[in-house]
């Protein structure tokens, strides 16, 4: 997947423009209201939703898979941005906790084997009463269906990327064991969409001990 990614972001300067997404201000709010400040992004590209939350004074953390990209990403955040050049299916790069996870369009590409590990590892990396924000593509999305059949829910898309489609029995299946606090279809961009996605937040609880001495 590296090969794809890195002739991508090579043949297109700025794929998804320089706008960051209607959900990266929505999940913004949703971590100023939990106080959160530092945050991890898997996926992070050339930074378009990280500066969201950069420019409010996130310390933030990103995990990229082209060198491109992150080159990119240089011009925006210098070094006061820490990127992880790698797949996600590597996490993690380092020992860090943070407050929150923001993993974007990123777990539909991956198989159910690595969306699993996935969405451990972030569990692993979050703090204690952490939030994890993942969205990742519905079944009502118009790109459903696209292409060759692979596994159910799975297509092989013209671009050439395996793409996997959530509905609410496989967001249950797979994020269930991680404290799901709100997950619901959301459209991008928020105004005349043309992307139907699931928004899936989940909170780590505390251990037991700490809830039984409280």
């Amino acid at each position: 997947m590296s090969e794809f990614w890195e002739s991508a972001f090579n043949s297109n300067d700025r794929m998804w423009g320089e706008k960051p997404t209607d959900n990266a201000h929505t999940v913004l709010e949703l971590m100023q209201k939990n106080n959160i400040k530092s945050i991890l992004i898997p996926g992070f590209g050339y930074g378009r939703n990280a500066k969201v939350f950069y420019d409010k004074g996130f310390d933030v953390t990103g995990i990229e898979i082209s060198k491109t990209a992150i080159k990119r990403a240089r011009k925006h955040f210098g070094s006061e941005v820490i990127i992880h050049y790698g797949s996600v299916t590597e996490m993690p790069f380092d020992k860090n906790q943070y407050q929150s996870i923001y993993c974007y369009s990123l777990i539909h590409l991956l198989n159910k084997a690595d969306r699993k590990k996935l969405i451990d590892d972030c569990y692993t990396q979050l703090k204690h009463t952490g939030i994890m924000v993942f969205v990742a593509l519905s079944i009502n999305d118009k790109r459903f269906g696209v292409g060759e059949e692979l596994e159910k829910n799975t297509f092989h898309s013209p671009h050439g990327l395996n793409l996997y489609f959530y509905d609410e029995k496989s967001i249950i299946e797979e994020f269930g064991d991680y404290n799901i606090i709100e997950a619901k279809e959301i459209n991008e961009p928020e105004e005349n969409p043309n992307e139907k996605h699931w928004m899936v937040v989940c909170k780590k609880k505390l251990p037991t001990t700490i809830r039984n001495a409280g």
